[in-house]
């Protein structure tokens, strides 16, 4: 079956509200009338408002990078899910490398805020890979297998409807290294697997299934043509308007 894909920017901790504002003014006319794959663009949370604004009226969705799994509270710095819908995010990435290598995130915790953001009904995107010494030692499998079952653990098929999965081999994230699309497509089919044995066959094969890891426009078109590969997630390459928009025009 066909499925749409997603192309995302994760802008990572870059852009004041003025720097993302005059993005927004330059992608906005270059992305109009893109239809074929959906945009979604992921600013830091204090540019949300902004890039929400310049992209009401457009095909363009906005998403944020994390949020908190509790509805309200004592929690500083914290963020929730209603908190983001009501700024006008539709999406939210979950459990990125860098969340689980610098901030101790787990595989549980990403489970705890996927149950929330499926509830309040964000988008997750989840993000799962493995590290260079797990692909050396020939555990990337393992690895892949363990974070998508803790991930999707308590949660049903009906409520996971909007999640997507981006498969982010973390020694390709920031390094210019790039897995390549044969390995990136075997990797998605693995966690397409993992999906039909959480959710059952018809889910699976409507999962989208991202690729994360250095993508930039030299190498979007022979990742992005691979069957498996149902979009990316673009970090550094989605930072400039023309370089995101060579990306999304693939």
């Amino acid at each position: 079956m066909s499925r749409k894909k997603i192309i995302a920017a994760n802008w990572k901790m870059y852009k004041t509200p003025e720097q993302a504002r005059q993005f927004m003014e330059e992608f906005v006319p270059l992305a109009a009338g893109h239809t074929r794959d959906e945009i979604v663009i992921c600013p830091p949370f204090v540019d949300i408002a902004v890039v929400a604004e310049k992209a009401s009226g457009t095909a363009i969705e906005v998403g944020a990078q994390n949020l908190y799994w509790e509805k309200e509270g004592a929690f500083t710095a914290e963020i929730s899910a209603e908190m983001l819908t009501g700024a006008g995010c539709k999406w939210v990435i979950l459990g990125h490398s860098e969340r689980r290598q610098y901030f101790g995130e787990t595989d549980d915790t990403v489970n705890r805020r996927l149950k929330v953001a499926c509830e309040a009904g964000l988008a997750p995107i989840v993000c799962v890979g493995e590290v260079k010494e797990e692909r050396e030692a020939g555990i990337t499998e393992d690895v892949l297998r363990r974070q998508c079952a803790r991930a999707f653990a308590g949660i049903s098929a009906r409520k996971a409807a909007k999640m997507a999965i981006a498969y982010e081999p973390v020694w390709a994230i920031g390094t210019g290294l790039t897995a390549t699309p044969e390995m990136a497509a075997q990797a998605h089919a693995l966690i397409r697997q993992e999906a039909a044995s959480a959710f059952g066959d018809d889910y699976a094969k409507q999962l989208r299934i991202l690729y994360g890891g250095s993508v930039k426009p030299e190498n979007a078109r022979d990742l992005l043509s691979q069957t498996e590969i149902d979009g990316a997630l673009v970090g550094g390459a989605s930072l400039k308007p023309d370089s995101f928009t060579k990306i999304v025009k693939w």
